[in-house]
């Protein structure tokens, strides 16, 4: 047999209300607890009585020391060199010539002066230099003479340099110049090689023998 309980009389029934209940309260107490403001409190300062707690700053007194005078100029002093040296060996001038006196004549040397210039170096000529022997010959100067450095040989390096190169009179070379680059041990090779070739037949203009400017290809090229 079942016992019937009244509805009305059952406790359990107000526990969830009761229990959202004070946890609303809980929690308005710890916000309202963080909002309040408490202040202290000291009676009002009096300034008719002449104390008062204020700070005095300590300033220290600095002393500073007036600038110093700027040193005195020196002026320098100059002795006086005494005009008594006598120089020995000079023409004796009178100045005081009578104008009837007939003046010795001054003769002048027929030869002119010689004016020495430079040999002008001609970059075309009549007849242009060349090599003893022809292309044919230096051809074979160039392949007994030209080293192809191992280091260029190693990484394959290929080109072509480009020099030019004063011919003198007397067929010597002089001023050899890199005018195109094939990098920097195909360029000191192929320098090398030039400084060190024979004689030339120098270039010739109006019959003479004149300072020429030659420029040539030297290939550099791997088998």
């Amino acid at each position: 047999m079942e016992n019937k309980k009244n509805p009305r009389l059952d406790l359990k029934r107000w526990n969830q209300v009761f229990l959202n209940l004070g946890l609303l309260i809980a929690v308005g107490a710890v916000l309202a607890a963080f909002e309040w403001k408490a202040y202290e409190e000291k009676p009002p300062m009096n300034l008719e009585d002449g104390i008062t707690d204020w700070d005095i700053l300590d300033i220290p007194i600095t002393i500073q020391e007036p600038p110093r005078a700027p040193d005195p100029v020196v002026i320098p002093q100059f002795k006086p060199t005494p005009d008594d040296i006598v120089l020995d060996d000079l023409p004796n001038f009178d100045l005081n010539v009578d104008p009837t006196t007939e003046l010795p004549p001054v003769i002048l040397d027929d030869t002119p002066p010689t004016i020495e210039n430079a040999d002008e170096i001609y970059d075309f000529t009549e007849v242009q230099a060349s090599f003893v022997g022809g292309m044919q010959g230096w051809y074979e100067y160039l392949k007994k003479n030209l080293v192809y450095p191992k280091m260029e040989q190693r990484a394959g390096r290929e080109g072509t340099v480009i020099l030019s190169f004063v011919v003198n009179i007397d067929g010597s070379i002089e001023d050899v110049v890199i005018r195109r680059s094939a990098g920097e041990g195909l360029d000191e090779a192929a320098k090398r090689v030039i400084e060190a070739s024979p004689k030339w037949e120098p270039g010739r203009f109006r019959g003479k023998a004149v300072r020429s400017r030659m420029t040539i290809p030297i290939r550099f090229k791997l088998n």
